[in-house]
Order: structure tokens, then sequence, then C-alpha cells
């Protein structure tokens, strides 16, 4: 309280201050090019100074200005700069080509164009992202974009997760600069390696559906493209502090050379974020952030521009295991929370003997920065190319709780034993009177032991390294009518994932029992189950337990582009191909010796073709269409090989996933009123999926997984965004998105046991091999069930007010419903032989929060500084985001579990002084 009430005076002091301080006003205006387009992108600085904002998708502008500015100068790339007085209203700028331009294709070949580009796009410039994001995770900036649904999760930090159209982050490309940043093994995104991008980032698109990128292995629900700073910095600086609510931090600093007479632009950043609590209970967290960008103009054909950047973090996490029931929210955690909001309660929050504060396994750390060296060339005012070389040497991984078979106090322990809850309910066996994971029992447990340490934590290290070339050839022909694109895309990628002891928790020693027993003679002569001496080996810091193994892949693919304009540019047709080869080998390390190490290579071929069009009825009216096919290889983790974890073998029978998707769209745009409204129909076939499951005998309270194939979805809907903007201080923005997203097929699948080995009964007794006869498999009926886990109903209502000179106010209010609950397969009725169904899931209630946010500009001593403060959920409303129910009932309140309900009221504070 103490916090909110400081921030509420800081911001009463600012408005003081507005009062008294000079000069800064709002200017706004339209950037169009020849052909009287909106230029989406385009960059507004002071002249001489340093950058204001950019163009969104219709070509606006609206930028504060800083006192005593007389001109203000828009730019773009492949465009002359402009110098136009600054003044309030700007009116319409039109631009005007340059003779020798040099287009970065990689990066914009990438970005859609509204009115151009036959897709369904939406934008936020930097300016946007500063002022609403605060201490949010990256993607809640996109949280009032159709189509999109970002959570907390767990509440970790950089643990958030999004969806586009129903479709989880495997299934959605994330692009920076041109650059693909998706796994290459499983095909999702941790935020969290990725948390300084809202310091450096230019810009963020959203492209629904089939997108336009310019890669060999396309999107399924959409893409992600983010551009960063490069030599549309301006010369200067800025230097910021913030802080917020849980004893959040943020400072950073910021230099930019600008474009020099000698070409050379250089631009560096480094930030840092922390806090010792965060909202959910124990959740700290400690991040950096690097940015460093050196830019040459060679001479009017070419251009080198080197970029690297990271950001090396550790946090600790709430587990998404560890999400209560609805009545355990309401009691339990009420109860140990003391006057606290419940919905912070984290299980697996406690204290050691030392009394320091512990988050048990829920430990992350990583480190994943990205080198790209970009080459332009214009050929010649009808070519062009563009290549980009980058890398990635990512390392860092999360802690992993491991656990000896042995009886403690009526129970037998597991690595599961790490967790917090189990299927909705506290783990009791280490848990202290007043709601703490009892870590202290476990350290003296293992002191008294007589057989060393029955628990201990590992580091689960899933490192690689990715080198890759993104080469792009662009041609214009017929005055520019036809423009054919080509280019390659490839990638390497080898990983390597290893646990290692790193707490031995107060034991001696450490046996690896369960897992050394599982390796067999006929892979390992020496090593393997029948030698005792080595099943029994006794373990220390640093040795390896349970896995260690390597993953390869590589891409070679192609992509065509055709894009022809006719009836002077209002129609504009794209059609678009791909094609790609990747392949996978997995080097063992631990289930096998070097004599058995390497799988054989498995190669896939896959593809794509989309063919769009958009049609400018006149300047205000356009509509489009595009359609689209894809066939994606399957992943490397769990697609090839089934049981990625532990075992060389390859999926007999591994299918290429198929999509087939239609889109079509209206949009109206004016200087007053905008609005865009598509529909979409996507139908998804032979995906391959995992699902957890839960064991049975004495494995129960364990997990194992329900792999399945031929799994077959269809997801449909219709968006809308609009604008309304009546006078230059009001803006208005609305957004809504219904969805219909049902599963399409009754999928077969096998079960594997904790640490992916097959099963012959979920008692863990082990089968033959997988997919052999005795390998228990089922086939799942869930055709026409909802998918859960994203929710169908989306909407906002934004408000942006700028009442005073430098002031600027905003208002968010999102809410969701028609989010249904997910589904864990439960298997305590199962008879081998026979079919396992699923139950319609619970329909979560409907949601809702006001985000409120304001900044002032203002001068201090020469120096431009804006304040700029956040308060998120303002009336401190909690709504249920994520929930789980099992195959055995129909999903109801009272039976699902995995609930994780929204934060309650956050803020923050921020000021940034400009140089």
């Amino acid at each position: 309280m103490r916090k909110l009430l400081s921030t509420l005076i800081a911001l009463w002091l600012a408005n003081i201050v507005a009062f008294a301080a000079p000069g800064a006003f709002t200017s706004v205006g339209i950037v169009v090019d020849e052909t009287n387009e909106p230029v989406t992108g385009a960059t507004i600085s002071a002249t001489g100074g340093k950058a204001l904002g950019v163009t969104d998708i219709d070509g606006k502008f609206k930028v504060q200005v800083p006192g005593g500015t007389k001109d203000l100068t828009v730019s773009f790339i492949g465009y002359k700069p402009l110098t136009v007085p600054a003044k309030a209203n700007v009116g319409t700028i039109l631009m005007e080509v340059e003779s020798q331009m040099l287009a970065d294709v990689v990066v914009t070949q990438s970005l859609a164009r509204t009115r151009e580009t036959p897709v369904a796009l939406s934008q936020i410039n930097a300016a946007e992202i500063d002022f609403k994001l605060g201490n949010q995770e990256f993607p809640e900036v996109l949280k009032t974009t159709p189509g999109v649904w970002t959570t907390k999760e767990g509440g970790g930090f950089g643990d958030a997760k999004t969806n586009m159209r129903g479709f989880k982050s495997e299934n959605v490309a994330v692009v920076i600069n041109g650059i693909p940043i998706n796994d290459m093994e499983w095909g999702g995104v941790y935020w969290s390696n990725w948390a300084g991008l809202s310091d450096v980032a230019s810009s963020i698109q959203t492209q629904r559906g089939l997108g336009a990128g310019l890669l060999s292995a396309p999107s399924v629900g959409g893409t992600i493209n983010i551009t960063t700073q490069s030599l549309d910095a301006k010369k200067g600086g800025s230097v910021w502090y913030g802080m917020g609510n849980d004893g959040m931090n943020q400072i950073g600093i910021k230099l930019s050379t600008g474009v020099m007479k000698n070409g050379w632009a250089v631009t560096i950043l480094g930030s840092r974020r922390w806090s010792d609590d965060n909202y959910v209970q124990g959740t700290w967290y400690n991040s950096y952030n690097y940015f460093i960008n050196v830019s040459k103009r060679i001479n009017d054909a070419h251009q080198l521009s080197f970029t690297a950047f990271g950001a090396p973090q550790t946090h600790a996490q709430r587990s998404s295991y560890d999400g209560l029931t609805i009545e355990g929210w309401a009691t339990t955690a009420k109860q140990y929370m003391d006057g606290e909001s419940q919905y912070r309660y984290n299980p697996s929050f406690g204290y050691l003997l030392n009394g320091k504060k512990s988050t048990g396994a829920n430990y992350n750390h990583y480190h994943k920065p990205q080198l790209s060296l970009n080459h332009i060339w214009e050929i010649n005012d009808k070519s062009s190319l563009t290549t980009v070389l980058y890398a990635s040497f990512a390392n860092g991984g999360g802690y992993k709780g491991m656990g000896r078979s042995v009886s403690y106090n009526g129970t037998t322990l597991s690595g599961d034993s790490w967790y917090g809850c189990t299927d909705g309910k506290l783990n009791t066996v280490f848990r202290n009177p007043d709601g703490t994971f009892a870590y202290d029992q476990i350290q003296l447990m293992n002191m008294n032991s007589e057989t060393g340490s029955n628990m201990v934590l590992a580091d689960n290290v899933n490192s690689h390294n990715w080198y890759g070339l993104v080469s792009t050839y662009k041609h214009s022909l017929l005055d520019n009518k036809l423009n054919l694109t080509a280019g390659l895309d490839m990638r390497y990628y080898k990983a390597f994932h290893k646990a290692t002891i790193v707490d031995l928790f107060d034991g001696e020693y450490y046996i690896d029992d369960y897992y050394r027993s599982r390796v067999q003679p006929a892979n390992s002569e020496i090593f393997n189950k029948n030698n005792t001496a080595w099943v029994n080996q006794k373990l220390g810091v640093g040795d390896v337990v349970y896995r260690n193994f390597d993953g390869v892949t590589h891409n070679e693919g192609i992509f065509l582009q055709g894009e022809y304009s006719m009836l002077d540019k209002a129609l504009n047709i794209v059609l678009s191909g791909s094609l790609n080869n990747t392949g996978y080998q997995r080097i063992e390390h631990f289930y096998a010796d070097e004599a058995h190490s390497k799988s054989p290579w498995k190669n896939f071929m896959g593809g794509s073709v989309k063919l769009g069009s958009n049609y400018n009825i006149d300047r205000h009216n356009n509509a489009f269409f595009n359609v689209g096919y894809i066939s994606r290889v399957p992943f490397f983790s769990s697609g090839v090989f089934l049981s990625n974890q532990n075992s060389n073998q390859v999926n007999p029978n591994p299918r290429n996933e198929k999509i087939i998707s239609f889109e079509i769209g209206y949009g109206y745009h004016s200087p007053v009123f905008s609005v865009d409204v598509n529909g979409y129909f996507t139908k998804w076939k032979d995906k391959t999926t995992s699902r957890s499951v839960q064991m049975l005998g004495e494995m129960s309270g364990q997990y194992g997984s329900f792999n399945m194939q031929g799994v077959n979805a269809r997801h449909m809907g219709v968006e809308i965004a609009a604008t309304y903007q009546p006078t230059t201080w009001f803006t208005l923005e609305g957004m809504l998105s219904l969805g219909d997203y049902i599963w399409d097929s009754n999928p077969t699948g096998y079960f594997y046991g904790p640490g992916g080995f097959a099963i012959s009964s979920l008692n863990g007794t082990p089968a033959s091999g997988i997919m052999a006869a005795d390998h228990l498999s089922a086939k799942l009926n869930q055709k026409g069930v909802k998918v859960g886990g994203s929710a169908m109903t989306t909407g906002a209502i934004s408000a942006t007010f700028r009442p005073f000179k430098g002031w600027r106010i905003g208002a968010d209010w999102t809410f969701h419903a028609r989010n249904y609950s997910d589904y864990q397969v439960t298997a305590s009725n199962f008879n081998p032989g026979t079919d396992l169904n699923v139950p319609d899931p619970w329909r979560i209630p409907w949601g809702n929060q006001l985000d409120l946010s304001a900044s002032y500009s203002f001068e201090i001593g020469g120096i431009n500084a804006r304040l700029s403060g956040n308060i998120y959920n303002l009336c401190d409303y909690h709504y249920v985001t994520t929930a789980w129910n099992k195959t055995e009932e129909p999903g109801a309140w009272d039976n699902v579990f995995r609930v994780f309900y929204s934060f309650g009221r956050t803020y923050s504070l921020k000021l940034r002084l400009n140089f």
C-alpha cells in the first residue's frame, strides 16, 4: 500500500511540474507514398535530434515534440528524407522515392503492408511499447491485438504464454530482423530468453494466419515480426530508471551516433531488470540486456550491418503443475497467505535450513545471444540482394528434481516429490504448517540417510549452437509492376541436453539406480543394467544423471514469390511458395556407448504454396483474400524421436503435418475512422502431440506422457479492429475476436512413463520397445471437443487522451470469454484394448481487467525527460486464466485443477532522460 501511495504522489508531483514546464506539444500527421498509399514504419524525428516515433499501419503518427523544435524530419528506407515545420497538425506528407535505394529485403520483405499485402495484420511501434509495457512480460503488449491470447501462466519472469488464433507458441513463428528464433527441435519460444527486446524493438507486427514472411518453413497460426533499431537510430541517447510493485527495479542506458559523415552508425544499449520477490511468492528474477549495432553505408550500392544482443537471466518459477483447485485457492491458499492475496501463493516456495529462500526445482537460468551480419547490395534500380549470416550460442537450462524410489513417512519418493502440487492438491510429504514447502526436511532426511541423498537437484541443461543464412534476391519488371523475389534459408542447429547434479541437499552422495538400470546391454556393452557396481555408483555434484544426448538438425530451403500490381496499383496479386529439406540425428551418451550412440539421419521434405490478392476499391476501401497449403515436417521431439529423452529409436511412421487455410478481409481507412474485418478457416491434419498422464500403483503421483499421431483440428473465426480519432487529442480503439476451435479426429497414442520410457502398464512396467506389441496404447476419442487453453472470444477498448502539452493518458479495457480447460489423460479406469474418451471441458467464466497508463514529457536543464506510469488491473479483479480437467469426467468448476488466476493490481513507474 505504501508503494502504491508513493506512486500516486509521484504522479501528482509530475502533474504540478506539467503546468510549470514549457514547450512540449503533440504533433500529428499522415505519411503517404508516391501512389498516395500509407507508409508504415516511417520514422518521425526532431531535425538534428532524436527519433520521436514511427507511423502506424495507416501511415498516421502522433508524437510528443520537445519544446524549441522548429522542424520534423520524416525518413523511410528507399525514400528521400523530408523536413517539415513542427506544428500540431502537419497534414499529409508525400514521400519521394530515392533514385538509388538501399532496401533491407530480409527485414522489410517479412513485413506486411496495409492495403497491399493480403494478410490480416496489426502493428505496435516503439513509443507504444514503451508507453504500455511497464513491468509486464514482453508479449503482453499484444493483448489488445485481435486473435492473440497471452497469459502469465505460472507467473514467473518471462514465463508468459502466447497463442494466436488458438495455436500454441510452437505453431506461431517469431522473427527478429527477418531471422527465425523458434526452437529447431520443438518449435516453441521461451520469452525469458528475449526479455530485453522491449528496450531495443522499433516495432512489433503481428501477421495472423499464413503471414507474409519469406522463409522456407512458414507458420501455422501467425507470425510475430520484431524489428530492432539500426541505421534509423538517431544521434543521442537516453538513461532511465524504473520501479514497480514487489521490489521491481529497472535501469538502462542507450547511446547512438546516428549516421555519421563517414557512413558509420553505432548504437549500444545496456540495461538490467530485477526483483527480490515479484508478485508470485518467491519468484525473484535478475535479468540483464545488451544490444549493439554497428552499420556502415559503404556507398550507394552497399551497406553492412552487424548486430549482437542478448538477455542473460536467472529466475525462480511457479511450476505449471503447481496450480491448485478452485476450492484450494479459496481456502488453503487464503489461509496460508494470511491477509495477502491468496493468488500469490506458490506451493513450491520454502526455506532451507540456513533460512534462505528456495523454490527447489523451479529455477531457470539462460543466455541466448544472437549475432548477425547483414549485407545489402543494391545491384541497380531494378535488382537487389540482401544476405544475413547469423549465429546463436545458447547456454542454460532449468533445475529438475531427482528422487530415489524409497519410502519416507509412508510415501514412495520420486522426482515428482519436488512438485508443490499433484493434480491441484498440495503435496504434504514436505509441507510446513505455514504452507511453505519444507526443503529443510529434505535436507534433514538426506543428512540422516545411510544410503546417500534420497532427493537431489539436477541442472537440466538445454544448450545449443545455431548457425544460419537467409539470402534474398529481388528483381522488378514491367515498370515495377512485377516484383520477383527468390531466396535461400539455410540452418544448422546442434543442441546439447544433459542433466548434472548441482545440489545433494546435504546428503553425501546420490545413486541414480532408477535410470541406470534402464540402460540395455544391446546399446552399451560395459555400462548397462547388469553392471551393478555402475548402477549403484555413488555420485556427487557435477556427475551426469538421467540423460545426456545431442540433437542435430539441418534445414535447407528455398522460397519464391511473385507480386504483380495492375489497375494503376489498385490490384495486387501475390503468389509464393517454398520447399525445404529438414534432417534430424540424435546422439546418445547415457543410454548407449560410442558404438551405438548415433541414430540414422532422418530427412523430410516440406513446403508451402500461398496465393493472395488485395484490391483497393478506392482511397478508403480495400478487400483481400488469401489461401494456402502447408506441408510441415514433424518435429524432432515427440515427432521423429518418440522417446526423445532416452532413445534413438525412430518413429516408424512419421508424417508431415498438413495445413489448409483460407481468409478474406475488408478494410476502411480514413484520417478519422478506420476498421478492418476478416474471417478465416484453418484445417490442421496429422499433428503429433503429447499429453501428460497420471501414473498408477507404486508410481502414483508421478507423471508420464501419452504421445499421439494423426491429431486433426479445425480453427475458424472472425476478427474486427477499429480506430476512431475525431480530434488530435483523443483516440478510441477497439477490437473483437470470435473464434471456434475444435479437435477433429480420434487419434491413437502410446503411453510412456516418467523419463520417457515405453511402458506396458500404467504401473510403470517397461515395454519391450517403442510401438512393440506390449507397448500400451489406446485410441483417444476427442473429435468435436473444444480445444482448451486459449480464449475463443477476446476483446478490447482502448482510449488515449492528450489533454495538455506533453501529457498522454491511456486506458485499456480487455476481456475474454469462451476459454476452456485443457485436458490431461487420466486412465485409472482404463483397460488395455479399450478407448479413452475425452469429455467436454469446463467453460471458464469470462474475465476482464482495466489498465491505465500515463506519461508526461518535459524539459529539465535543457534535457528532454519523460515520466511514465502504469497501473495494471486497476480494479484488482481476479479471474481464471488456465485450468485442466481429467478425461474421466466432464470438466466443471469443482473438479478442474492446475488452475491459475490473473495477477491482481500491479504498477510501475519510470523516468527517462533523453539527450
